[in-house]
């Protein structure tokens, strides 16, 4: 990947590009389509490093200088220090980070002038590494790498697995699939994969979790529709939705809110012969649902439109079964998305919260009497998740709660399997419940 073509140093201008619009607020997926091509996988990768690292390389860079140079050069002299600060998980050797960085300051017109502070400050910390890293290390930021209002709010709704699961959140997610049950069964799957020379294990009930990450295409099947890329924890939705939904005459009815990307929306229509409603505020994400039903060869009614708005969308017919996986802070999934716990802010719970709660109330009541909604979020966090739903249930004497994992929480790697009641094996984190609408009495008859 570093031939002439790709020296290092442009890498580090590239990841440093993407660090400076992460604190300008904006994500990484727009600041990486701005990157040239053929530089986008290597800056994309350490750019997730630097953002898995950010706590640490700030707290670092206060101790080389008390003020910040300008955002340009702050940005590179940060990328630096997070990619080098330890020799564990380090993409290059130190000196060569450090010469490199360098190099990206004095070639780059925003950062040249301010080339002799990062040549001296790296260098100095190349001199001072281990005193430097020690001073640090009672700043929980920069052991943990979250905000301070991350921390404590996990210290907060989680006081036994809080540290288990930051750490989870600072590890590389793995790549898991599931496969389509229209399709193969994970067993011949395995065995495919293992022909090809792909190492790989089962993990839940439908998915795979390839040994080495690899592009979508080069995956054995994608193309053809046999697998998915989806997270275990994921994958848990369409099996719970589908227990014993109410059933009408025909296929059953259900109703996918909030679906983009589609990943979901399949794996309902991999497992029931359903008439399925698959809905998006954003038509660009509506054609994600479309480009991923295709290629399962699968059909829904894919629609564009507000969930908060059956007005706009609904034909008055009550759905068999609803899918509710609400817009949240995605808290679960930060190591998949490291950008998200620098981009969030503590309020955006209680903002989400309002959402999620609206949208509940909103859908309910497209729901037939015997029927269940799912409701579910990438979160960790107690508010967008069992609180959420006591506060729902408490004041809906109709909906009954019946038996769902709630908070699933993230582990992988070496933490795999540490939290109780956990899925076995590596996923995000996740919350789940499913409640019922309670089928009304009979009247009594009458005197």
């Amino acid at each position: 990947m570093t031939g002439p073509a790709l020296p290092l140093w442009r890498q580090l201008q590239a990841a440093a590009a993407v660090l400076a619009a992460v604190r300008r607020g904006e994500s990484t997926g727009p600041a990486l389509d701005r990157v040239a091509a053929p530089l986008r996988p290597a800056a994309q990768a350490l750019a997730f490093h630097v953002l898995r690292q950010l706590g640490r390389a700030e707290a670092l860079r206060r101790q080389l200088a008390r003020r910040a140079p300008p955002p340009a050069a702050d940005a590179l002299l940060c990328t630096a220090l997070a990619l080098c600060w330890r020799d564990e998980g380090a993409p290059y050797e130190p000196f060569t980070l450090v010469d490199q960085a360098v190099e990206a300051a004095k070639r780059q017109s925003d950062t040249r002038g301010q080339a002799s502070f990062v040549n001296a400050c790296l260098r100095r910390f190349l001199r001072e590494r281990e005193a430097l890293v020690a001073a640090t290390d009672a700043d929980p930021v920069a052991r943990w790498n979250h905000p301070p209002w991350w921390i404590r709010r996990l210290q907060r709704d989680h006081p036994q697995q809080w540290e288990a699961i930051l750490a989870a959140s600072n590890g590389q997610p793995p790549m898991t699939l599931r496969v389509n049950a229209r399709r193969s069964t994970r067993v011949a799957y395995l065995e495919q994969l293992r022909a090809d020379g792909i190492a790989a294990a089962a993990v839940g009930e439908h998915g795979v979790i390839l040994e080495r990450p690899r592009g979508v295409h080069a995956v054995p099947g994608f193309d053809a529709g046999v697998v998915t890329v989806q997270d275990a924890a994921a994958q848990l939705a369409a099996p719970l939705l589908l227990q014993s939904p109410a059933a009408g005459a025909g296929p059953l009815r259900i109703l996918d809110a909030c679906a983009a990307p589609g990943g979901k929306t399949g794996h309902l229509l991999e497992l029931a012969d359903a008439a399925v409603t698959a809905l998006d505020v954003d038509p660009a994400r509506c054609e994600r649902i479309g480009e991923t039903l295709r290629r399962l060869g699968l059909q829904a009614r894919v629609v564009a439109a507000d969930a908060a708005d059956p007005s706009a969308w609904w034909d008055g017919e009550p759905f068999d079964a609803i899918l509710l996986d609400a817009p949240c802070t995605a808290s679960g999934i930060v190591r998949r998305h490291p950008d998200v716990r620098w981009l969030r802010r503590e309020d955006d719970i209680a903002r989400l919260a309002q959402v999620q709660a609206r949208l509940l109330a909103v859908l309910w009541p497209l729901l037939k009497p015997g029927g269940r909604l799912l409701y579910c979020t990438c979160s960790v966090f107690r508010e967008e998740g069992e609180a959420q739903v006591r506060a729902f249930v408490a004041h809906n004497t109709e909906a009954v709660s019946r038996p769902a994992p709630g908070h699933l929480l993230p582990q992988g790697g070496a933490n795999a399997n540490l939290v109780r009641d956990n899925l076995e094996g590596d996923h995000d984190g996740f919350f789940y419940a499913l409640l019922e609408k309670r089928t009304p009495e009979p009247a009594a008859p009458g005197r």
